[in-house]
């Protein structure tokens, strides 16, 4: 045993003394990370810079053209003639020699397709002067705003087959006061712009991106879509108020319409004048303003038709009148509406020389207006006409034009006015057809 430890004893010691003549072991070095430049393939580098320089050279001729073509197409816009008559040798009333019908001041709609609102509104409120010495300036854009309403719940309801656009029709103000009611322009302008200027264009833009993206994504349910509808009017118009004080008293919209206005919306009826329905019965008018597709239009021959201007200025009723405003005898500079003889004789306007103009569309649904007063001068009828449009303003008076009893006969489409006017004629007509599609439904769950 003691020989074995002995033995043991030198083997261990013989092993230190061998492992202490070795080196110490030094720890291999880390490696380190560095950024240098990117190397570049000097041959590609070179054919990129070549593609690049001649990508950009085609792109600066294309720039080129394009300028070019724009300022071409400008140069051309700015050095075209406007096709008139010369107006030079026409004969036309002063604004005194008008017997009028009271109006307020002509409001301007600006950068807006309001014109059915501007020329309805200013027709209701001659008739609130005519039925309660009210002298009462109603704001157009509260009626605009839930225009916009409507058509929103058309195209949904419709899938997106209705317009979103700004045109509408005379009759469209009577509904929405019946739905909505109606407000001073005090409690509601309707315009936020610092200038105080009416503009809807970007509100309709901006209401025609988001419908076009509900449509294509298929989000039908009304009532988040109205609320997004709403964002937008709200951000452009104004939220319209619930309640408001007039006059010393706290009104809504409706009591307002209701009491103070005395206002029926259902007493004002549309008439127009075309071969395309037969006489004496209700119909529709056929324009795209009509989007409501309403066929209680009553339609009746030419000579009636004017007959119905003449008697309505003669009792103290004034007109809204809808038709076409894109002719050389139309000018804002002469202030004046009249047809040239080059275009038909004022002695040969008759219902078939209208209705051709109709069905060629030459006359079309242009703009609203609203008819104020008469008078009578070298064997013609003459109008003073209120206008919301910029040519009325062209010279002065701002906001007026004189149309000549030519004009009304071969280029405007429709009248609006109260039923009072129609009354003597209305046992012509016969019992309109009923429209299946106005008859009241169960309302269907929102769709999803």
């Amino acid at each position: 045993m003691k020989r074995t430890v002995f033995l043991l004893t030198i083997i261990l010691s013989a092993a230190g003394f061998l492992f202490a003549q070795q080196p110490a072991q030094t720890p291999p070095a880390k490696d380190q990370a560095v950024y240098k430049d990117k190397y570049k393939d000097p041959t590609l580098k070179e054919m990129e810079d070549a593609s690049d320089k001649a990508k950009d050279a085609a792109e600066s001729a294309t720039s080129d053209i394009q300028k070019k073509n724009k300022d071409e197409k400008k140069a051309e816009g700015d050095a075209e003639k406007h096709f008139w008559m010369d107006f030079s040798k026409i004969q036309k009333p002063r604004v005194e020699d008008y017997k009028q019908i009271w109006h307020n001041p002509p409001q301007a709609q600006y950068l807006t397709g309001t014109c059915w609102d501007f020329s309805t509104t200013s027709l209701m409120e001659s008739e609130i002067f005519r039925l309660t010495g009210k002298k009462v300036k109603l704001s157009e854009i509260h009626t605009v705003y839930y225009e916009y309403i409507e058509k929103a719940k058309a195209y949904l309801s419709g899938r997106g087959n209705t317009p979103m656009d700004e045109g509408s029709e005379a009759d469209a103000v009577q509904r929405i006061y019946k739905a909505y009611g109606a407000v001073p322009l005090e409690a509601y302008p309707g315009v936020l712009s610092p200038d105080g200027r009416h503009d809807h264009s970007k509100l309709i833009e901006r209401l025609q991106n988001y419908l076009k993206y509900v449509k294509e994504n298929g989000y039908w349910n009304e009532t988040e879509t109205l609320a997004v509808v709403r964002v937008y009017l709200d951000e452009f118009l104004g939220k319209p108020p619930e309640s408001f004080t007039y006059d010393g008293a706290t009104w809504t919209p409706k009591t307002f319409l209701k009491d103070y206005l005395k206002l029926n919306p259902d007493d004002y009826v549309s008439v127009m004048s075309t071969m395309r329905s037969p006489f004496w019965t209700q119909a529709e008018f056929k324009a795209a303003d009509n989007w409501r597709r309403a066929k209680d239009y009553y339609n009746v021959p030419l000579d009636d038709f004017y007959a119905l201007v003449r008697k309505a200025v003669a009792g103290g009723y004034s007109i809204c009148i809808g038709g076409d405003v894109s002719e050389p005898g139309d000018n804002g500079f002469a202030k004046v509406a009249v047809i040239p003889s080059f275009d038909i004789p004022s002695s040969m306007i008759d219902q078939s020389a209208r209705e051709m103009r109709i069905v060629n569309e030459t006359t079309g649904d242009d703009h609203g207006i609203h008819l104020v007063g008469y008078t009578h001068l070298k064997d013609h009828d003459w109008y003073l006409i209120k206008d919301s449009g910029r040519s009325s303003r062209w010279e002065k008076p701002e906001g007026y034009y004189f149309y000549r009893d030519d004009y009304i006969k071969l280029k405007m489409l429709t009248l609006t006015f109260h039923k009072d006017v129609l009354k003597d004629l209305l046992s012509k007509f016969a019992a309109p057809e009923p429209d299946p599609k106005a008859e009241k439904e169960a309302p269907a769950a929102p769709a999803k």
